[in-house]
């Protein structure tokens, strides 16, 4: 006990969390923009990693660090465009359309990599972004700029969302499109719209792996981080300011496990110490998630005219 209390009262610990978070962060209101829409976006695993190798690969060629922060956010962007035409253009499913997505980018970012770099046997490596250094909180100092974007796009989305005609049009087109066609709102574009932008928010939080938590790109490095994402939407009930928290609630228990891992406690495998912060959030998922109220038209393709 006396051991876990120390862990809670060093910096380093939670400096740890809210490295571990960012991406979640970022992914998570991604997705979030995506089904207030009524979409489901199935592809965010692979638009993640596509994010991840476009930014890095674009500041390994020269580009500055911010530059492959946007070129992750158009690469991301554009993954979204395609999703948005197959599932509010024509019509087809949104499962199917983003576990499709998440295939094709994965694939096409490994192949790019094995093509830019066949005969390397280890990743080349970019500057990354620094730690900030210059705000009074520590735990917020030792964070990179992309960290400080995640936490100010919380308040930002949720204003958006809840304050304003585009955020009025979202949540219309995700609770009843047929009032919101008959108010004169295109439910198409604004869908579109949706999608495309909470696609690049993805691909934001991929390109973070590479331009600021490591150094490098890798196979394998997002790591299911895009799943947890579309778990943590639930969670938070469709929400921005408590999607920061289901972030946050799931890399202290990443970050924990990583500590107790440390610890060396030779009783238990470490396979244990893996499936914590996964356990630990399905049971937070299962008791949060049976009042949470989800969009009314998520997953129900519209086409103009339908009652």
């Amino acid at each position: 006990m006396t051991d876990i209390l120390d862990l809670l009262s060093n910096v380093s610990f939670w400096i740890a969390v809210l490295r571990i978070a960012t991406p979640l962060i970022l992914g998570t209101l991604g997705v979030l923009l995506c089904e207030r829409a009524g979409v489901l976006n199935l592809g965010i695993e692979g638009i993640m990693v596509a994010g991840a190798f476009a930014g890095w690969l674009a500041v390994y060629a020269g580009a500055p660090l911010w530059m492959g922060v946007c070129v992750a956010a158009l690469t991301g962007a554009a993954f979204g465009l395609l999703h948005a035409w197959l599932t509010v253009g024509l019509a087809l499913s949104q499962h199917v359309s983003g576990l499709g997505i998440t295939m094709l980018a994965t694939a096409l970012s490994y192949y790019g990599y094995r093509v830019s770099f066949p005969k390397v046997s280890t990743p080349p490596t970019i500057t990354p972004f620094a730690p900030m250094d210059w705000l009074p909180i520590p735990v917020l100092d030792a964070q990179t700029s992309l960290t400080l974007l995640a936490l100010v796009l919380v308040p930002v989305i949720s204003y958006l969302l809840y304050r304003t005609p585009v955020g009025l049009a979202v949540r219309m087109v995700g609770e009843n499109p047929q009032a919101a066609e008959g108010q004169g709102v295109s439910v198409a574009w604004v869908r579109t719209g949706a999608i495309v932008a909470g696609s690049a928010l993805m691909g934001v939080a991929g390109s973070f792996l590479t331009l600021s938590a490591f150094n490098a790109f890798f196979f394998n490095m997002v790591n299911g981080r895009g799943w947890i994402c579309v778990a943590l939407v639930v969670f938070a009930a469709w929400r921005p300011g408590k999607a920061l928290l289901g972030a946050l609630l799931f890399a202290f228990f990443d970050a924990l496990q990583l500590r107790l891992q440390q610890a060396g406690d030779a009783a238990l495998p470490y396979q244990v110490y893996l499936m914590l912060p996964y356990v630990l959030s399905i049971l937070a998922l299962v008791l949060v998630a049976r009042k949470a109220a989800y969009p009314q038209a998520l997953m129900k393709p519209y086409r103009k005219g339908e009652r």
